[in-house]
């Protein structure tokens, strides 16, 4: 083939690609990056200024995020997801590698009382649990197809194998400890059995599997003394006044302050006052609940769940099992971390350390993040592939 018939080939496919893309997945995805970063930035540059620090430091790595972010979506768009089935085995695996790593000592650092993290040159530092969500999304979707050729139901075979592929990482996550990761890693895999055409026995084997963990998490001492105390502040605020309790009460003080209008963006007391620490984290609702208020914290969610709702649509129409369980995946995956994040915040649910998706800081959360946009894009722009 000549050059010019390779270069053409590759023109015509790009712009194929970018025209099936789903602009309202596109719309809503820039909207939040855009927003996020500016609460970043709100959370943020007033400590780091009276510090005589630099205000503009998290804005900078932020940005660095987003970018890097966009690439990996746009590298994931264009790589046919057909294709990547075909090298599941290696990406699982590499995922897994990611976990056992964090747990050697010299390689994985502890942060807020979890062994989650790689620290990189430059300051920088990688969470391969977050990114772990991808390969149990992709590893799981590839066991429960394999078996849906040919046949009309998934055997129990399948489904052992799939628990398989999600409990190995799901262990060495337990063991730094992460339950937020936990938890929603368990949301995915009850979300895709449930769809794969498994038994419906399965869903309610695995819920009453998952209540069981958790009692024995307790007892055998694999949950963590912060986390405990995360769990007793959630039913009592005072039982940890200093600690999670206190922060949970200046996150409800602070989303109400907000009003309905807001007390406008990088104007917050709450806020500027530094009153959550690491509020541009796991927090970060709480300055759109103050700074924009009502409105905006109201616009977020409804640009989360015009990206759930699309996702949702996407994985309705396409006619490849795969793609379709993928798409579902990745739906489950944002729709229960989204509830748990702003659910937490609100004191309706316990305090796990989750971040919001498209808008916390923080690399790993959010290369997942867009890795998962990159391959709901890449479902939609092969729905009549």
């Amino acid at each position: 083939m000549s050059e010019s018939v390779r270069s053409f080939t590759y023109r015509r496919t790009r712009r194929k690609l970018t025209a099936g893309s789903d602009p309202i997945i596109n719309f809503a995805v820039l909207a939040l990056l855009i927003f996020g970063t500016l609460l970043v930035y709100a959370a943020t540059r007033n400590w780091y200024a009276s510090n005589g620090l630099d205000p503009q430091y998290y804005l900078k790595r932020h940005g660095i995020n987003v970018i890097i972010g966009i690439a990996l979506a746009l590298g994931m768009t264009f790589i046919d997801y057909r294709i990547l089935r075909a090298y599941t085995p290696f990406v699982w695996g590499a995922g897994v590698l990611g976990l056992i790593a964090v747990l050697i000592p010299g390689i994985g650092s502890t942060i807020n009382g979890a062994r989650a993290w790689i620290v990189l040159p430059g300051g920088f530092s990688l969470q391969p649990a977050e990114l772990a969500k991808i390969t149990i999304i992709i590893g799981m979707s590839m066991i429960l197809t394999e078996r849906i050729h040919g046949q009309d139901e998934v055997r129990n075979k399948d489904v052992f194998q799939a628990l398989a592929i999600a409990a190995i990482p799901v262990l060495f996550i337990a063991l730094q400890p992460d339950m937020g990761t936990i938890l929603i890693i368990s949301a995915i895999v009850v979300t895709i059995i449930a769809t794969s055409g498994a038994q419906a026995r399965w869903v309610a084997i695995l819920l009453l599997l998952a209540v069981v963990g958790g009692l024995v998490a307790v007892k055998a001492g694999v949950v963590s003394e912060y986390q405990l105390k995360r769990l007793q502040t959630f039913v009592d605020p005072n039982a940890d006044s200093q600690g999670a309790g206190y922060q949970l009460r200046q996150a409800r003080i602070t989303v109400g302050s907000g009003g309905l209008i807001g007390t406008g963006l990088f104007q917050g007391a709450q806020t500027n006052g530094r009153f959550i620490p690491e509020q541009q984290t796991d927090f970060i609702f709480t300055v759109a609940g103050e700074e924009t208020g009502f409105i905006g914290s109201s616009f977020i969610l409804l640009m989360l769940v015009t990206i759930m709702m699309r996702g949702f649509s996407i994985a309705r129409r396409t006619t490849d099992p795969f793609g379709k369980l993928v798409a579902v995946g990745v739906v489950a995956w944002f729709a229960f971390q989204t509830f748990e994040n702003i659910g937490m915040t609100l004191g309706l649910m316990p305090m796990t350390g989750v971040p919001l998706p498209l808008l916390s800081y923080g690399g790993s959360s959010m290369f997942a993040n867009m890795i998962g946009i990159g391959l709901l894009q890449n479902v939609h722009a092969r729905l009549r592939g």
